[in-house]
């Protein structure tokens, strides 16, 4: 039976909360009611009030909360109900979680989910991808799957990591993607991009959402003659170069598609990351394929405008392809 990518992450969570007494969940209306979503639907009937956890709408009370059980030796998953919000717990991740290795060897074995992403006509407060946020901050780690796999095992690996994992699920894939899964456990490993399509002609290096609108925009270049290669990053910190510079000096021409804005966002890290390290290997200039520098419009047409599809993707990599 298929599994979405939803319920991938709600295996993973219910599998590591028996797995692991330490694991407890909170966050706004995760218990009672399920979660905004779904995913912790049932959960507080299995596992009780005291590992799941509903709390008051106060994010940096949340992330908060989870930073110091995480002293004590619990291993909280905190949910934003929408990642946007993430921002209002900006500074206990970036200047708590995130230092507190550095400054004093603590460990903070935090996850913190944190629902992503357009296509839902959710408008500008709901349907951001703010991951670049705290790509730039070291100490933490940042995870955006594409798949229910990957889904579920890196889920997984983050809640069992020391350090603390932001994971970014998109919202536009938690009923639209399904997947057979493997009966037996299974991790997937923070910080190992994939190549999702081979190809020779041209890579396509994106993540989350995005992951399936280059598989698409392939297919269709695949008709005309094209190969085109799709590497999926899994996670953004820390970044997997080699697997991305390895695909690059074998199709020798890249693009970089992602769904959130231009400016500061991973294609221009990866652009500086390809032109250091294979530059030679290149026989055209890199193209990218992201949202504008706008917020996220309300109205179903504007949005449709704002965010990549297939289309936008062929009519750059078909140019890039003849160069």
């Amino acid at each position: 039976m298929s599994t979405t990518y939803l319920e991938a992450i709600r295996e993973g969570l219910w599998e590591e909360m028996e797995r692991d007494p330490n694991v407890f969940l909170l966050g706004e209306d995760i218990g009672v009611y399920g979660g905004a979503f779904k995913v912790t639907d049932g959960f507080i009937e299995k596992f009780g009030e005291r590992r799941v956890v509903d709390t008051p709408i106060s994010e940096e009370a949340i992330v908060g909360a989870a930073i110091g059980a995480s002293y004590m030796g619990l291993r909280p998953v905190a949910e934003m109900q929408f990642a946007d919000f993430i921002s209002c717990g900006f500074d206990m991740i970036v200047n708590f979680a995130a230092k507190s290795r550095y400054r004093w060897g603590a460990a903070v074995p935090i996850v913190i989910r944190a629902p992503s992403g357009g296509g839902i006509h959710g408008g500008p407060f709901h349907s951001q991808n703010p991951e670049m946020w705290f790509v730039k901050t070291p100490g933490l780690k940042v995870v955006c799957p594409a798949t229910a796999y990957d889904a579920k095992g890196l889920i997984k690996s983050a809640i069992r990591d020391n350090d603390p994992v932001l994971f970014f699920e998109h919202k536009g894939l938690y009923r639209k993607i399904k997947e057979d899964l493997p009966s037996e456990e299974y991790t997937v490993p923070i910080g190992k991009a994939k190549v999702i399509r081979e190809g020779d002609d041209l890579s396509i290096i994106t993540y989350g959402a995005m992951v399936w609108v280059a598989l698409e925009a392939a297919g269709k270049l695949e008709e005309e003659g094209a190969s085109i290669e799709v590497v999926d990053l899994r996670t953004l910190l820390p970044l997997d170069r080699e697997t991305v510079c390895a695909s690059v000096r074998k199709t020798s021409k890249v693009l970089l598609l992602h769904e959130d804005t231009r400016t500061g966002g991973m294609a221009g890290e990866l652009a500086a990351s390809i032109t250091e390290s294979v530059f030679e290997y290149l026989d055209g200039p890199i193209v990218r394929v992201t949202a504008p520098d706008t917020p996220v419009p309300y109205a179903a047409v504007l949005e449709d405008a704002f965010l990549p599809n297939a289309e936008k993707v062929i009519e750059k990599a078909r140019w890039l392809w003849r160069y």
